[in-house]
Order: C-alpha cells, then structure tokens, then sequence
C-alpha cells in the first residue's frame, strides 16, 4: 500500500512576525530582499493543508518566542495567538527558556500543541518537564514525533535559562522512545524534531537507527538539498521565517519510497494570510511609532551570516568602544537579527542586533586570559566532536587580531595574536568593554563594572555621529 505525508518545517523564526529584511547569496556580493512574516507563512501552510488534506503535518524546531522587541517585552506571550493560528502539529526549544523555565512552561501551557523535550528534566523530581514524544495521525499514516531541545541551555547560558532544569543530549533516551513508538504504539513513521544543531543531529541520526526523517535547527543552515544520513532524511530551513522546509513523502510498509523537498522562500509573490496578518498587526501597533524612527545610517550592510566576524557585531562592537573608552570589546557569536541592508538605521534595527538590552559592562583581563578565553571559544565552535560544540559563531571581537589554524587541536588553535595593535603580552591587562552576561564569562578577568547605559543607547549615541561604517576587519583570521 502506498501512502503519502507532506511534513512542513519551521525553524529558528526567532519572533520575526512581519516580513523584514534577508540576505540571500547571489553567485558574487550578497543581496539584500524583503522575506518572511508570520501571514505568509500561515497562508503557505494553508495552501498546503488544502492541496492535500488529512495528509500534512508541521512543526516548528524552536528558537520562536524570542529575538524581537514585541517578543522579549512580552516574554513571549504576545506570539500565542499568531502560533495557534499558524496550527503547528508540535515544537521543540532554545531561546524560549531565556524568560525562566516557569515562563516557558506558562507559555507552553497556552499552546494548542505540544513542546517536546526527550532531555529536558526536572533537578528536583528527576521527572521529564516536557513530554518526549506525541503521536500524529493523518488520513493515511500513525507518525511518531520525538522532540530534542537544545542541550546547550544548561552549559554555555545564563543561568536564569535553566534554573532547576539540566538537559542531556538526548541521544540516550532516544533509542527508547523510537522502540517504543514502533514496537508498542505501531506508527508508520518516527519523525525528529532538534534543536541540537546541524552537525550535532547528523551524527545523532549516523548513531540512531529508526529515525525516518529528522527536523534540524538551531544553526540555520539553509538546505537545498536533504542530507540523507543511516536512511534519515534530514532538513533544516534558515532563519527568521525567511524560509519554509516542505518534503513530500511516499511511503510503502513503512517506510520512505521516495521523498521530494523544496526550501521555500516566503517572498513578497506570497499573499499574506488575511486573518494571520491582522492579528500580527494587533501584535504590533502599539510599538510602531517607538520602532520605526529613524537613529542613524550606516554605509555597510550589517549581518551575521559570518562565521568568524560579522558587520552587525563590529557596529555593536564600536559602539561598546565608543561609550567605554576601552582598548578592546567582545560580544557573544549570535546567529540571530535580521539583515540591516547599507542606508537608515531604525530602533527596530537595535532592538534586532541586541532584543535583551543589556548594561554596557567592563572587565580588566590579562593577555593570558585573552588567549585562553578564545582558544575555549574556537574549541566550542569548531570541535572535532560535534556533540562538544557549543557555541553559535566565533565570539565578536573589536580591537584584536588573532590568526588561527582552525584544524589544530584544541588549545592550539591560535598562531598569532594582537591587542590594541601590539603582539599580545601574556602579563599584560587589557581594558575590555562587553555586554553585561555576554562577551566576557565570568571565569576571565577582574574588576568588573556595569555601567549606566546599556547597549541600545550606547548603539544610538554612535550612530548619533553621523553615517557608520561597520566593515569586516580580519578580528579573526583562519590561515
């Protein structure tokens, strides 16, 4: 007998509810296009959903609730309404712990759908927060969906994200639930939604049998083509709901005959869902006049699409040099925050780059501790060992140069370095301006001090100076 699913994915749409600004590559200098918003993507899902009832199924892979100024303000709960309506199947999680565990579960709770966390427990009770699994069914086929929250939560976050909460890989208790499902529930199919990661969940599904199709985040690949890895399909879709994963299944004695997949790019040719947008739009009037003025302009287009520096955090970077007076800033390697393309720079565009606001803070560090702190970072990014990867980008760097073989091992990953325009001297203490929780971890340096500004308006007072240019500097360099 021939069946048929079509699985629909979001993933890392980090609050982005109206369309904004992407990067997309271009075959020489990237271009800058409008994409995304919460109404198109509903009507996508609606389109689908009547081409093929009773036979599709979506998920959204996490990192939602939070990235925007309407988002963080409400600590997510603005997001509710607009989520039901979009009707996801299930979700898994990231950032929607950063407002506290208590939060996210009171947010969870108003969800008509489900958040799945296999490695998500209680300290207190050893009792799983989250259930670990829900069963779809559709016209055709009994899908088993297992959820893998991001195990990072507890290890490289600020604490307030996981109090009385620690995560584990789940990739032991995986094999478990999957013999479950399919041995006492007798669904057709086990699908995988993560927030692990893309080079986390490949080798996860190379050491996991039993897995059909696995839902990537996290790292906002953009996969034109699925990796098909131990008979796993395997597909992550972007960023900022700028894109929609689709694969179209045929599946016979359960299992996957064939599969077609497409990476949507939810364009301006895509009318919005009507209802969807008003509700969007309810979301966002109060905050228009606050988030549309007009603070400054830049000549560069800012981003983070980059690995080693990017344009958005060099301005970020600047701006913490400029209200400190510090020889040198650091700010963590965030994925997240809408494209700003060259031209007016808006509040909107700020509370993108940094939604969490936090206090300007500084921090005297010697050059021992420099060296040691980004030879941890570049381990955390670039470890041989995908489940040791636990970072986003190589963290952001202003008013250092360092050269780095990237294949060596880890501790010895840097060749040279430079601080304030001079070789490194390891006794030396340098003067470091960061953001308060993120750039600096609290193991390095001393006498630290949080300011009376915070990283918004230390971003406005820059811009104040007249046109910025926030171009790539070779902070880090792989030679």
């Amino acid at each position: 007998m021939t069946d048929h699913l079509t699985l629909l994915q979001m993933n890392d749409s980090h609050g982005y509810l109206e369309p904004h600004q992407e990067l997309f590559y271009a075959g020489g200098p990237p271009v800058y296009r409008t994409a995304g918003g919460y109404a198109r993507i509903a009507a996508l899902l609606e389109a689908a959903r009547d081409a093929r009832p009773g036979r599709v199924l979506a998920f959204d892979c996490g990192d939602t609730i939070h990235g925007t100024y309407p988002a963080v303000r409400s600590k997510g709960e603005a997001l509710v309404p607009v989520l039901n309506a979009l009707g996801f199947d299930a979700m898994t999680a990231h950032w929607e712990f950063a407002y506290g565990p208590e939060q996210f579960r009171k947010v969870a709770g108003r969800l008509d759908y489900p958040v799945l966390a296999d490695n998500c427990y209680d300290n207190a009770t050893g009792d799983l927060v989250f259930p670990p699994y829900t069963i779809c069914e559709t016209d055709d086929l009994s899908v088993g969906v297992i959820g893998i929250a991001a195990t990072i939560v507890d290890k490289t976050m600020p604490k307030s994200f996981s109090t009385g909460l620690r995560f584990s890989l789940g990739n032991a208790e995986l094999p478990g639930h999957i013999a479950h499902l399919r041995d006492d529930e007798g669904v057709d199919l086990v699908v995988l939604i993560s927030h692990l990661g893309f080079p986390q969940e490949v080798k996860l599904a190379r050491e996991t049998d039993g897995i059909d199709v696995l839902l990537s985040g996290h790292t906002h690949n953009r996969l034109f083509e699925p990796a098909v890895v131990n008979d796993t399909v395997i597909i992550q879709s972007g960023c900022h709901g700028s894109f929609l994963g689709r694969l179209d299944l045929v599946v016979e004695n359960r299992r996957i005959k064939r599969f077609d997949h497409e990476l949507i790019v939810v364009d301006e040719e895509i009318r919005p869902d009507p209802a969807v947008e008003e509700m969007v739009g309810r979301v966002m009037d109060p905050h228009r006049e606050r988030l549309s003025r007009v603070v400054g302009e830049t000549r560069t287009g800012l981003n983070r699409n980059t690995v080693l520096e990017a344009t958005m955090d060099n301005l970020l970077l600047q701006a913490l040099i400029d209200a400190t007076g510090a020889q040198m800033a650091f700010s963590n390697g965030w994925r997240y925050g809408a494209p700003v393309p060259p031209g007016p720079v808006t509040a909107n565009d700020l509370w993108n780059i940094i939604p969490v606001n936090p206090p300007v803070s500084t921090v005297e560090i010697t050059g021992r501790e420099l060296r040691a702190m980004m030879e941890e970072n570049l381990e955390r990014t670039f470890a041989r060992d995908p489940y040791e990867q636990m970072g986003g980008y190589v963290k952001r760097c202003s008013g250092i140069n360092l050269y780095c073989k990237l294949e060596n091992p880890p501790g010895l990953r840097i060749q040279e370095f430079f601080a304030a325009g001079k070789r490194l001297r390891p006794d030396a203490v340098y003067h470091a301006a960061f953001v308060t929780g993120q750039g600096v971890p609290a193991a390095y340096g001393k006498n630290r001090q949080d300011l009376d500004i915070r990283a918004i308006e230390a971003l406005e007072r820059y811009l104040l100076s007249g046109p910025v240019s926030a171009d790539l500097r070779g902070s880090v360099t792989a030679i």
